[in-house]
């Protein structure tokens, strides 16, 4: 299994688990899926430059 197969899944599972609307991270704001957002475009970015 190819590394950006497994960091795409682990990315998709934390940004399920920062929306808000779970009873655990109502109170985090939008700061989790904000990061998790940030290293997306970091990760969009390396594959687009054959990085990954």
């Amino acid at each position: 299994m190819p590394i950006s197969t497994i960091l795409i899944i682990i990315l998709i599972l934390i940004l399920i688990g920062a929306v808000p609307a779970w009873p655990h991270s109502r109170a985090w704001g939008y700061g989790p899926s904000g990061i998790v957002g940030v290293i997306l475009v970091v990760l969009l970015i390396l594959l687009l430059m054959g990085r990954i």
